[in-house]
């Protein structure tokens, strides 16, 4: 189990990319891990062949513990290179060995065929498995299971169900119960650690996106040619924040007892969205970066946050937070703070509806979006609060991009 930074104590297998008697090449992907900070993919450290597994999916083990044996053409392990030094896990057979009768004495005497290893490694499926094969009347024996040694996962059996006729397949309105996966624990923990440590206060700023839209088009085809990564919406909020962050420390700060720390450097996170909850990848020193670098680094970030192939250092030091749940429709929001920070910013929907011009008394067609700013109350006042607010609309507003 690797340590993937230095305050991680320990990982969760979430998924084994391949089998016992699959060979590996070097650098192959060959599981997934999930820690505190970061889900990330394993890569093999040499080539060989995968004889033993010790970890199953969803266990939990610390770190520089032995998860797999990997054999070689030199018959050597990764053991040998990288000894245990935390809690040894149990041995488990490398290979399924057919049963004998002494295996199982009492379907000896009764004259029933012995289980063969397969059929024990089936019924050590896990309790979600057992309970919705048992809910939809299926025998484990008869599916092709693709997990470890065999076992039956979870998909294996939603597949079987889906296959199955409409009558006998499971009824949508039945209740079925699944653990919670790792990254939604992780992200339990935070967000009420969060609320219990933060007296969090909420103020919403409408802004004028209209120069950011005319910015957006009249480059859009430039960019293109160019090859260079499109221009969202997030990228522009990005720039406009960390110009504000700067004339504003209260909000790029953190709390440390009784002192405040003010960050010499402006680190925004940006909250990606995955498939089982969100990670936050931490763009360094945004102030220092062009709008196009902004654009670049997020996508950049972000794709390979989905992928799996982030570094713990790139999910960490982030000094102010921002998420974009616009880009789903959501109108306003009021996050939660990622601690230990002690503001959060929030993007709504961009919509073109009719607003009054104050300076034309008219009405026209205008490109608006909420801003909504979660700030910790217990450093941050009101008036600070909305003069940052106010900084980043006009920044947004102003067309100077």
């Amino acid at each position: 189990m690797p340590q993937m930074g230095e305050s991680i104590a320990e990982g969760t297998v979430v998924k084994w990319h391949k089998k016992v008697g699959d060979n590996v090449r070097r650098d192959e992907t060959i599981f997934e891990i999930s820690t505190d900070k970061v889900d990330t993919e394993v890569p093999a450290p040499c080539s060989g062949r995968l004889v033993k597994i010790l970890v199953n999916e969803g266990e939990t083990v610390p770190v520089h513990t032995v998860v797999c044996f990997l054999e070689t053409q030199e018959k050597e392990t990764v053991e040998q290179e990288a000894p245990v030094r935390g809690t040894d896990a149990p041995t488990r057979p490398s290979e399924p060995v057919a049963a004998t009768s002494q295996d199982d004495p009492q379907r000896a005497a009764s004259g029933k065929p012995p289980r063969t290893s397969a059929d024990r490694l089936r019924e050590l499926s896990s309790p979600l498995v057992r309970s919705l094969s048992a809910q939809h009347r299926i025998d484990l024996k008869t599916i092709s299971g693709t997990g470890v040694g065999g076992r039956v996962t979870k998909e294996d059996l939603l597949q079987h169900i889906a296959r199955m006729p409409p009558s006998t397949a499971h009824s949508p309105e039945e209740d079925h119960l699944e653990p919670m996966s790792v990254i939604r624990q992780r992200i339990a923990e935070h967000m009420v650690a969060s609320r219990r440590t933060s007296a969090h206060v909420s103020s919403i700023f409408e802004v004028d996106m209209s120069a950011v839209r005319a910015f957006k088009g009249s480059h859009a085809s430039g960019h293109e040619l160019q090859g260079k990564t499109k221009l969202t919406y997030l990228s522009f909020v990005l720039q406009a924040v960390a110009r504000a962050l700067r004339n504003h420390p209260k909000l790029n700060a953190s709390i440390e007892g009784k002192n405040v720390r003010y960050h010499g450097d402006i680190n925004l996170g940006v909250a990606v969205a995955l498939d089982d909850g969100l990670i936050v990848p931490v763009i360094r020193q945004a102030d220092k970066l062009a709008l196009q670098d902004l654009a670049k680094t997020v996508h950049d970030l972000a794709k390979r946050a989905r992928s799996k192939q982030l570094k713990p250092e790139e999910v960490q030091g982030a000094t102010f937070t921002v998420t974009n749940p616009g880009v789903f429709g959501s109108l306003i929001g009021t996050p939660i703070i990622s601690q230990p920070q002690v503001a959060i910013l929030c993007m709504g929907v961009v919509t073109r509806r009719p607003v009054v011009l104050e300076e034309t008394d008219s009405i026209a067609i205008r490109s608006m979006m909420f801003l909504s700013l979660s700030f910790d109350h217990r450093l941050i006042d009101g008036a600070v609060a909305d003069r940052f607010m106010a900084h980043v609309k006009s920044q947004l507003e102003s067309g100077a991009f």
